[in-house]
């Protein structure tokens, strides 16, 4: 017969740290509060007696689960990696846990799972892009869950967000395209069906155009799923046409080390016969070679932002304007002078 296991409490903590418990009490729930010299008492008291804190007591009490959704559109590439970990940190620091789910870029499965984190009690949700059934915001706000949306900014948008203008920003790295000479651009694209970034980062490039007199019919424009192999298979068929872009720019990092793949196999030099840009300035755009003119996107800002509007807005306080991060074009060795400049 296994002997029965006495299980530490708060008041046994307390005793051994000589401390009350309440002080106990703020040590894990807001260490912030407490000395250094207490603090430490109080972890090695914990430690010794192998202490877990009671999580349904600390629910019932702050009528809280200190737990924080994000629904993420993929998990296959690191697109969104940089600014999760900084928001995650940020979480952490407050006391929240993090869950993380992904739809594959599925409207129906966002649905779902935003559902099912309500469900599970989660206090606030992190959503990417606000282009979404207006149906789901009405359910979020009958559950009072909040909601914060990051990765997209625009001036007008009705719920909180912490992002980036999408549109301006593609424009900028178009326009940096254009005074090189190139007017024959083709872009790989994802779908922008239900994906407000793609979309808006779609129609920064073709204002840099309109803007320069390039007819729209001069930009072939391929969508397609993010991912290595797919950016390759859509430069692969843009390089074929009789005459063929002098600059392809993809909406985001991935595709254009897919289309920086395919330029090589078919024995292009980039940026001598052809130019390639991206969009993130995740890691990848560094150690692809040519390096990857891009645009920077500020993820761990905008996640460690992100996370404390969003705990802001748990614990009761006023929703903000949207908040616009500022991005910026770095030109590295994948964009030079168009052949015919």
């Amino acid at each position: 017969m296994r002997p029965s296991r006495s299980i530490p409490t708060l008041d046994d903590v307390a005793k051994k740290a000589g401390v009350s418990t309440a002080t106990v009490s703020r040590c894990l729930n807001s260490p912030e509060r407490v000395v250094q010299k207490t603090r430490t008492r109080v972890m090695k008291a914990v430690e010794a007696l192998g202490y877990t804190p009671n999580f349904g007591a600390r629910v019932m009490a702050a009528k809280r689960t200190f737990t924080i959704g994000a629904i993420i559109p993929t998990m296959e590439n690191s697109i969104f990696a940089r600014g999760l970990q900084a928001f995650q940190e940020a979480l952490h620091t407050r006391g929240y846990t993090l869950l993380v789910s992904s739809t594959a870029y599925r409207p129906e499965v966002e649905e779902e799972q935003i559902r099912a984190l309500v469900a599970r009690g989660a206090d606030g949700l992190l959503l990417i892009g606000h282009e979404r059934d207006p149906a789901l915001y009405r359910y979020l706000e009958r559950q009072a869950v909040p909601a914060l949306i990051a990765w997209a900014y625009a001036p007008d948008m009705q719920y909180p967000a912490i992002g980036f203008d999408n549109r301006a920003a593609m424009r900028l790295l178009a326009e940096e395209v254009i005074a090189r000479g190139h007017k024959r651009i083709g872009v790989i694209s994802a779908t922008v069906k239900g994906n407000d970034r793609a979309s808006e980062r779609l129609e920064g490039i073709k204002d840099a155009a309109s803007a320069h007199g390039i007819p729209p019919e001069q930009l072939c424009v391929i969508e397609t799923p993010y991912g290595i192999e797919t950016g390759a298979e859509a430069m692969t068929q843009l390089m074929q046409d009789p005459q063929p872009p002098t600059a392809v720019m993809c909406g985001n990092d991935v595709l254009a080390a897919g289309a920086l793949r395919a330029a090589k196999a078919m024995g292009l030099a980039v940026p001598e016969d052809v130019s390639v840009t991206g969009f993130d300035d995740i890691e990848l755009a560094r150690i692809v070679t040519p390096t990857l003119t891009t645009v920077h996107v500020p993820h761990r800002e905008m996640g460690t932002k992100a996370a404390t509007a969003l705990i802001n807005l748990v614990e009761g306080g006023p929703v903000g304007p949207p908040v616009e991060l500022k991005v910026s074009v770095e030109l590295r060795d994948s964009l030079g002078p168009a052949k015919s400049a």
